[in-house]
């Protein structure tokens, strides 16, 4: 849905930005999703993502670290020119893995692990990260909300008696992006978050909206 009407409060300074959660997941590249799964191997979709093109694959794989693993872990499509892992900073600890808080495609130094699928275990050198928490938003969304790409922000929350005030939100700009605010499990968890909350723009770079 490109249409924003009806996602920003009446009042205007008061900005809702639906929530999505982010569990942990994969972006693979093709060459690594035929080493995992088969030959000219091609992901099928099984759930459409907000944001275009995106979508959670019917595919899953096994992350393997140095003190554990997790299984069922969603591989996201479409395939990407490099490999991908977002984890929340539990998973890490489940998996003996010290993943850096990222922001994506900011692989540089990161961690690699084991990718187990079907046909094969793969090992990564780089690739796994936690997210930083960020907004998608189209050029037009960030010019009535005053902000441009990287700007950082701040948002609130005020569901089920767990109010948590997010600082340094990463704003990234697109034509392709609808607005969302991704938060990982735990960021939502210690929230009280559920898909389809909405928390607050409270804070740009240049003005607090909400005093």
């Amino acid at each position: 849905m490109n249409d924003t009407q009806g996602i920003f409060a009446t009042s205007t300074r008061q900005v809702n930005i639906p929530v999505a959660i982010s569990s942990r997941h994969v972006h693979l590249t093709q060459a690594t999703i035929e080493q995992l799964f088969g030959n000219q191997y091609q992901l099928r979709v099984d759930t459409v993502l907000n944001q275009p093109y995106q979508y959670e694959a019917m595919e899953t794989v096994a992350l393997i670290g140095p003190y554990g693993r997790i299984r069922n872990v969603r591989v996201v499509g479409p395939a990407r020119a490099v490999n991908q892992i977002e984890v929340s900073r539990t998973d890490a600890i489940t998996l003996g893995i010290k993943a850096p808080v990222r922001e994506s495609g900011d692989l540089i130094g990161s961690p690699g692990i084991v990718i187990e699928g079907p046909r094969a275990q793969v090992q990564l050198g780089t690739g796994v990260i936690c997210a930083f928490r960020h907004i998608h938003m189209s050029p037009a969304d960030a010019e009535r909300l005053a902000v441009k790409d990287r700007d950082r922000v701040e948002v609130s929350t005020e569901v089920y008696n767990r109010g948590v005030r997010f600082r340094d939100v990463l704003v990234r700009v697109s034509p392709d992006y609808q607005l969302e605010l991704h938060l990982d499990t735990d960021e939502a968890n210690a929230a009280g978050l559920r898909a389809g909350d909405f928390a607050v723009l409270c804070k740009t770079g240049n003005s607090d909206l909400n005093l």
